[in-house]
């Protein structure tokens, strides 16, 4: 008996430790998620301060757009070259898709010629000769298979 007392009081130590060992998971796991939402929620509020900073920077522009002050205009400008460069780059990219799509439908017509109407020809009409059937040695009848169906003679082929 003191054998399986002793697996007993193994198997509580082990399911103790295993006890132990999942709070320390569970605890484990909501840190991380208290840290990951307080995370989303700095993020959020960087994204928030960032948007009203650039709507301030953009009222300021188009507002003073005439006398903008010393310490400013060489952001102002390169703000406007950044424009600048955007819209060159968006006329590009739609001169490329309309390249794009005119070599598509030039693909396309050249693939597809246009249709003609066709061209009805006439083929003769060649008659085979007549397969001669073998003919049964013993009741003289044609037949295609290897016994004649009349007499259940083999067929000489």
């Amino acid at each position: 008996m003191a054998f399986f007392d002793k697996l007993k009081d193994m198997a509580e130590v082990v399911a103790e430790k295993a006890k132990d060992a999942a709070e320390v998971v569970s605890e484990k796991a909501k840190d991380v998620g208290e840290s990951a939402k307080a995370s989303m929620e700095i993020m959020s509020e960087q994204r928030e301060l960032e948007k009203n900073y650039r709507a301030i920077g953009e009222w300021f522009v188009s507002e003073y757009e005439g006398e903008i002050p010393d310490a400013v205009k060489d952001v102002v400008a390169a703000v406007n070259a950044s424009k600048a460069k955007i819209a060159e780059l968006e006329a590009q990219k739609a001169e490329r898709a309309a390249e794009k799509e005119a070599a598509a439908e030039e693909a396309a017509a050249v693939e597809a010629p246009a249709e003609e109407a066709p061209v009805a020809v006439e083929e003769p009409v060649v008659e085979e000769p007549a397969q001669e059937l073998p003919v049964c040695p013993v009741c003289g009848k044609q037949s295609e298979g290897k016994f004649c169906p009349e007499c259940g003679a083999p067929m000489n082929e």
